[in-house]
């Protein structure tokens, strides 16, 4: 299959690996999100010799025999008899020095795990051969706090780290790239279920349907990805419970910790800090502040980032046993079809013009660049409201407000001027106002308005 997408992450890797001299790169990021595939591609397009090993979560002699088993057929060699880890690594370096090599450590962590000071070996080799090696050394892993330590101040490989790249999931543009013959309509409806992830892309089949796509990959018994969120956090968590109680609070909508807290059956407050830090940091859930407001800790709110998630404890884990006894398609028609059409893509096509957005603005294809996005919060004591509005920029000129419409009918004048309104209301003052939709517009174009269409999202 084509390699898609990826384009600044690859650029910046070949820059490194390009470099006349010895460089250390780190590639991290959560599971399937396509750390691996990413680094073959790059060796697939680079002249430069190289070793792509994925540690072992075994012993250290083995990790030594099978790295020595690669050594020799890379140099073609009879079979080299390396006593420990550092033997091997000093081998490749002295190596280096004649010729130039890419030597990748994938799930670095596992050998962290097994090799006793592994961070300091490598430091002290890094050190001795600095001046002569040509080793493009990059390390990998999926464990990301583990990653992450290795650029700490106290971490023996501190300022020796080139290049870091934390790979995300890729945005909803990227995403489209896996299943190009669907509408654009079915294309967010796919992101919202399927997200970012590239493992989870590729299996999207184009002779089905998005419903069908969904029975058979994930809402259905026994299907690919019916266990992979749970799997996935039995992997790095060791109080599932507590997460699982999370993700159902904030899956039914419960966005504030206090929320959270009182829907949920976590057994106290510190318990909820650790498990909402962990699932923060692994990328699955995101804590969010208004930017008006940015450090009021009553209005900070959280939302779950993984769409498969939000996909899985909104539809499969609430109605799990239902699931089991029922029809697939009639398990799609009770407990999923409707609320997914009206409540769940809509909410997932906010973040997804938000996206847009920011795409645009990196790109620098905005009449005037923003430096914050997000929610905008207001308090109305005379109306004794208060609330938020979901997509807002702030810029030099000030704010720019914009509403996500998702719907089967097209925007309006009056729809437009509704909206308009009830922002001037709050108090919230802007220069711009913008609307997306689904549907497309009947209202016509002004100066003060952004107009974007579904089709402009994905041109």
């Amino acid at each position: 299959m084509k390699f898609l997408g990826r384009t600044e992450q690859r650029k910046k890797l070949h820059r490194m690996l390009e470099r006349e001299r010895q460089t250390v790169s780190l590639i991290y990021g959560r599971r399937r999100v396509g750390k691996s595939e990413l680094i073959k591609q790059v060796l697939r397009e680079s002249n430069i010799q190289s070793i792509y090993y994925e540690c072992k979560q075994t012993t250290e002699l083995n990790n030594v025999d099978s790295l020595a088993v690669l050594i020799a057929e890379k140099f073609g060699l009879p079979k080299p008899a390396f006593e420990n880890m550092e033997e091997v690594l000093d081998f490749l370096f002295q190596k280096s020095c004649q010729d130039s090599l890419i030597f990748v450590l994938d799930e670095y962590s596992y050998l962290r795990d097994c090799v006793r000071g592994m961070d300091s070996i490598l430091q002290s080799l890094i050190d001795r051969y600095n001046d002569r090696s040509r080793i493009r050394l990059v390390l990998c892993g999926s464990f990301v706090d583990t990653m992450q330590s290795l650029l700490f101040v106290e971490n023996p490989l501190y300022g020796r780290v080139d290049l870091t790249i934390d790979l995300k999931p890729m945005d909803y543009f990227e995403s489209a790239l896996f299943y190009p013959s669907f509408s654009d309509e079915d294309k967010v409806r796919l992101y919202s279920v399927f997200g970012g992830i590239p493992y989870f892309n590729k299996l999207i089949d184009p002779a089905l349907t998005v419903r069908e796509n969904i029975t058979e990959l994930i809402a259905s018994p026994g299907a690919r990805l019916e266990n992979e969120v749970s799997m996935y956090l039995r992997s790095e968590i060791s109080r599932l419970i507590n997460a699982n109680e999370v993700f159902d609070a904030l899956a039914r909508g419960f966005s504030k910790y206090s929320d959270i807290l009182s829907q949920s059956h976590v057994s106290s407050g510190p318990a909820m800090v650790d498990v909402l830090d962990k699932l923060i940091r692994m990328e699955m859930v995101e804590k969010q502040a208004p930017i008006n407001d940015e450090n009021n800790r009553k209005k900070v709110s959280y939302r779950i980032f993984d769409n498969l998630s939000l996909f899985y404890y909104r539809y499969i884990f609430r109605y799990l046993s239902q699931m089991n006894v029922m029809n697939p398609e009639d398990f799609y028609d009770r407990y999923i079809r409707d609320d997914f059409e009206t409540q769940y893509v809509p909410h997932v096509f906010e973040v997804m013009c938000r996206q847009y957005l920011i795409r645009l603005n990196r790109e620098g294809l905005l009449e005037e660049p923003f430096e914050k996005i997000g929610k905008y919060y207001y308090d109305d004591p005379v109306r004794k409201r208060n609330g938020e509005f979901d997509i807002v920029t702030k810029d030099a000129k000030g704010y720019i407000f914009y509403e996500a419409k998702f719907r089967k009918e097209p925007v309006s004048a009056e729809m437009i001027r509704t909206e308009i309104l009830q922002v001037e209301e709050t108090g919230l003052s802007c220069y711009q106002y913008g609307f997306f939709s689904r549907a497309g517009f009947t209202a016509k174009q002004e100066k003060n308005l952004k107009l974007i269409t579904l089709e402009k999202m994905y041109r």
